[in-house]
Order: structure tokens, then C-alpha cells, then sequence
């Protein structure tokens, strides 16, 4: 009798949100989650999400071939190993590994992670134990991981039998991943560019996501720039192959790892495209509360949709008898199904199902047992896409504003933030290198170094960035390596190099070639004097 007051009363007093994250959790177990669990969508098409899920850091799936350089990558990026990792030519990693933040090096297996309320992968427990054991958390204290996590997956072989032998549901928790993670990486060897049967299986899985794709076509420093054009141009045509979108991939092309360039005739292009992917991945925090309400209304509109197509079936089933032959009707007409719902609800064809995939899920199913249409709570998700999701739209600018400066830092990222560096577009950091005595070990190889500096065309006693840069990038190294090299050796931080701090970036370089690992800071005896004279004098060059 007064549903009409009830109802203003709603709208006078709409739901209170702290942020665009929090409104989301909140409207998912008021209004969502509720007619999930009627229409059994988390049968049919995604597990239920949990608190976590909407709290998480951005994550980034990494996928490809065995040998890709998938594990080296995360190495790459992080400037550090990470526990739990093996690196080879052969197939090494044969288990999902999520690297993410913490307190201590540890490895955590599958079957405790998935209990842990803290972390967002309770639901994977559904794909089994098969599974479970081939599933971890690398846990460490990397700046990287307090903005991002990072998930590799198995060395994806070619043949049937190696999908078969798995055990476990590959392409479902590559789905799993794929919805919620921020970005997807598939990686390529520009040696090895042919696309398995298992890896195109995975790749048409991804297909849903391709907003979140970006593919990365790695040891490009082993071709010339010839053979690179073929090699990129054999990579679009199989792409075209699997994934078919009427735009382009976009394809990063580099060599992501710490080694000096093999051929470095294209250093300039994978600067630049190192640079851009970066870009990419530093902006993942900023945009995460996006793409999860991007996400949410996804699955709301999905879940709306299976409603009506359970319900209908649910509906046109007899009362008694002949349950069967309705069944194996409703099921070989399901695009009947799907038309009449679009009429009746003038809803779009493009957020149905897959015809053939409903039928294969549909077929283990009693429509008898369905639930029929209950109108509330469609009316409820209505009201929410149609006034709830907009004033969450709307937040979305204002923490963005409020968060300008979120954004992936240390590891690979910290050049990109360092100032009067000519590496900045790179990477930067390394594992620490051994003190020795006070002596300062490079004073034996300075007299080399000396004549190369004069060289140079010293002005006031000092090269400039670029005239340094162009010296120091003939060692062939990457980027990366050269920015951790100029932080080091640029001491007094004035974007340029005296004679010591040259002969310094020389010998680091000397070290770096020789594969010693660079260290975090100058220890005493790889300071110049003349720089320590100055420190102990009260002048503080950091």
C-alpha cells in the first residue's frame, strides 16, 4: 500500500560511498550477488568475487611459449630474483606463480593461499587440487610489488598431449586470471613466432579481454633490422590468425632482460618502445578503479541476460511429463531462446552468451529446477546500472585527480623518475656488489679512462649527458643497466660527468660485462676521494 513512499524515500536517501571501490563492493553483495545465486551465474561463467577481489592491486598476467623469457621479464622489471624462480632454455616454469609484495622472501603453495582472506584467489579452489599443486605466491620486499602484482604462467608446448597431461583446466584459469587482472602480456620470441594448438586455445580465451592485451615480441636484439621486419610481419599475420578485431595489435618489440644487446644497430627503437610499455604499466594504479567498474558493469549486464535466458527456459517446460524431448528442443533452438528475449527486452544480441558454449554448460542442468523471472531483483540491477553506477562514474575523476602521483616505482621504473639522467626512458637498479677495502679499486684501470674522457671535449671540466650517453651506450648494454649506471656514477646529480665520475660509469660498465651484479648504492671503496673529501665536508650529492 505504500510502496510509492518507500520508494521516494530511496531515492531522498541514496547509499553513501567512500569511494568508486568501496560503492562496487557494496552494490555487488547488495544487488548483484543476489541474482547471481538464483540463475546459478557462477555455474555458468564466473566464481562468485569475494572482499579482495575489489581491494586488490592491479595484476599483470604474463603468457607465451616455453622460452619467451616470461620469467626473465618479471626479473627485468623487479632488478631482482624473486623466490621460487627457475630460468632456462628449457621449459622451466610448470606452475601459475603470483609475485606479489611482502614482508619477506617466502613461497606460499596453492592450497594455503586460497584461504588466505587477504588474498584475491579463495575461488580458484573449484579447478582442484590438480591445480592447487601447481600454484603459488612468491612473496618479497620489492617497491615494485607495492603498486602492482604480476602473475607468470606455465611455458604453453605444443600437441594435445600436453594439454592433456596437465590435469587441470588450463584455459579456465586463464579465463579466471584474464577477468580480473589489469593487463594481459603475451610474449614472443622473435625466434620461435608459430602459435600452438594449447597457446591459441588460450589466446581465443583472452579474446574477450583484447582491451587488456598488449603483446611484447622479445629478443629482438638477435635479428638485424631486415630480418626484424620479416619477423614482425610473420607475428601480425599469425596474430590475425587468432585474434580477430578490426584494429591492429598493438606490439611492443625489445629485448627484456639485463644483458648487453647482441645487435645493438636498433638500441633507438627499443628505447623507445621500452619506454612505452613502461608508460603503460605505470598507469595501471591510477586506472585500476576504472577497469574494475568497467569489469562490474560487464558482468552485470551478463548476469542480467543469463536471468532472463534461465527463467525462459525455466518457463517453458512442462509441469509433468515430457521434460526430456523439451529439454533437447529448448536446447537445439537456443538462438529461438536468445531472439525472444532480445524482442521482449530490447536487449542487444552482443550481450548474450556464446550460443554453443550455453548449450554445452545447459546440458547437466534440470530446467525444471530453475528459478522463474523474479522481477525485483531484475528491477533492483536496473535501478543500480541506471543511478548507482553513475554516481560511481562520476568519483572517478576525483580520485584520479587525488592520485595523480600513483604510479609503479623502484625496480625497472626508477629512472623514469630520476632527474638530469639521459637514461631516463630505461630502467634502473641491480643486486649488490661486494665491498672490499677503502682503496679506490677503480684508481688501476683510471689512467684508460682518463684518455677517453679527454677525448671527449671536456667543457669546465665535465661532458655533458648526451656527449656521456654516446660513449657509454658503445658497450652494447641495455638501458636499463646504462640509467642504473649513470645514478650511480652522476654523484653530485648536475646531469653531467667529471673525470672521476666518468672513469666510475666506465668501470661499472667494465663490471657489468664481465656479469657481476651492479650495486644499490656506492659503497667506500668504489666512491672517488674527491667525493668522499666533499661528503665528509658537509656536501651531500643525493
Amino acid at each position: 500500500m505504500f510502496s510509492w513512499m518507500k520508494k521516494n524515500d530511496g531515492q531522498r536517501n541514496p547509499q553513501v560511498f567512500n569511494s568508486v571501490v568501496d560503492g562496487l563492493k557494496k552494490l555487488y553483495f547488495k544487488q548483484l550477488k543476489p541474482l547471481e545465486e538464483s540463475y546459478l551465474f557462477n555455474d555458468f561463467h564466473s566464481p562468485a568475487m569475494t572482499e579482495p577481489d575489489f581491494v586488490a592491486k592491479p595484476m599483470v598476467l604474463l603468457v607465451g611459449q616455453y622460452s619467451t623469457g616470461k620469467t626473465t621479464f618479471i626479473r627485468y622489471l623487479l632488478e631482482r630474483d624473486f623466490p621460487g624462480i627457475r630460468v632456462g632454455p628449457e621449459p622451466t616454469t610448470d606452475s601459475f606463480i603470483a609475485v606479489m609484495h611482502g614482508e619477506k622472501d617466502q613461497v606460499i603453495p596453492g592450497n594455503a593461499l586460497i584461504v588466505d582472506p587477504t588474498k584475491p584467489f579463495r575461488t580458484l579452489d573449484s579447478f582442484g587440487n590438480a591445480f592447487l599443486n601447481r600454484f603459488c605466491c612468491s612473496e618479497l620486499p620489492s617497491p615494485v610489488l607495492e603498486s602492482i602484482s604480476i602473475v607468470d604462467t606455465p611455458g604453453i608446448l605444443s600437441g594435445e598431449k600436453q594439454s592433456v597431461s596437465r590435469g587441470y583446466d588450463f584455459t579456465g584459469i586463464l579465463k579466471w586470471f584474464a577477468e580480473r587482472c589489469d593487463r594481459i602480456i603475451l610474449l614472443f620470441d622473435a625466434h620461435k613466432l608459430d602459435i600452438s594448438d594449447e597457446f591459441q586455445r588460450g589466446i581465443e580465451v583472452l579474446r574477450d579481454y583484447d582491451d587488456k592485451i598488449r603483446i611484447v615480441l622479445n629478443k629482438a636484439d638477435m635479428v638485424t633490422t631486415q630480418q626484424l621486419m620479416r619477423v614482425y610481419g610473420a607475428l601480425m599475420w599469425s596474430l590475425g590468425k587468432v585474434i580477430n578485431t578490426p584494429e591492429v595489435a598493438r606490439v611492443y618489440i625489445g629485448s627484456f632482460w639485463d644483458q648487453p644487446l647482441q645487435i645493438d644497430e636498433n638500441r633507438k627503437l627499443f628505447e623507445c618502445e621500452a619506454s612505452d610499455l613502461f608508460n603503460d604499466i605505470q598507469t595501471l594504479p591510477r586506472n585500476a578503479a576504472l577497469r574494475k567498474l568497467n569489469d562490474f558493469i560487464k558482468r552485470a549486464r551478463l548476469a542480467k541476460v543469463h536471468a532472463y535466458v534461465i527463467a525462459e527456459l525455466k518457463n517453458q517446460m512442462p509441469a509433468v511429463f515430457g521434460k526430456d524431448k523439451k529439454k533437447e528442443q529448448l536446447l537445439n533452438k537456443l538462438s529461438d531462446v536468445y531472439m525472444k528475449i532480445q524482442r521482449e527486452q530490447n536487449i542487444s544480441p552482443g550481450d548474450f552468451p556464446p550460443v554453443l558454449k550455453m548449450k554445452e554448460q545447459l546440458r547437466k542442468y534440470d530446467f525444471s529446477k530453475f528459478s522463474p523471472l523474479k522481477t525485483k531483483l531484475i528491477e533492483a540491477l536496473d535501478r543500480m546500472l541506471a543511478n548507482e553506477i553513475p554516481r560511481l562514474m562520476a568519483m572517478i575523476p576525483l580520485e584520479s585527480e587525488s592520485e595523480s602521483d600513483a604510479s609503479v616505482r623502484g625496480g625497472a621504473f626508477t629512472v623514469s623518475h630520476s632527474t638530469n639522467n639521459p637514461f631516463a626512458s630505461g630502467a634502473c637498479q641491480g643486486a649488490a656488489l661486494g665491498a672490499g677495502s677503502d682503496d679506490w679499486v677503480v684508481e688501476e684501470f683510471k689512467h684508460e679512462y682518463d684518455k677517453i674522457f679527454r677525448s671527449l671535449n671536456p667543457q669546465g671540466g665535465k661532458i655533458s649527458g648526451a656527449v656521456a650517453k654516446k660513449e657509454m651506450t658503445k658497450s652494447k648494454l641495455q638501458n636499463n643497466i646504462l640509467g642504473k649506471i649513470w645514478t650511480l656514477a652522476d654523484i653530485d646529480r648536475d646531469g653531467k660527468l667529471d673525470e672521476d665520475e666518468f672513469a666510475l660509469a666506465m668501470y661499472l660498465i667494465k663490471i657489468k660485462l664481465e656479469d657481476d651484479d651492479l650495486p644499490e648504492e656506492l659503497s667506500t671503496h668504489l666512491t672517488p676521494p674527491s667525493k668522499r673529501i666533499n661528503s665528509s665536508n658537509g656536501m651531500d650529492y643525493d
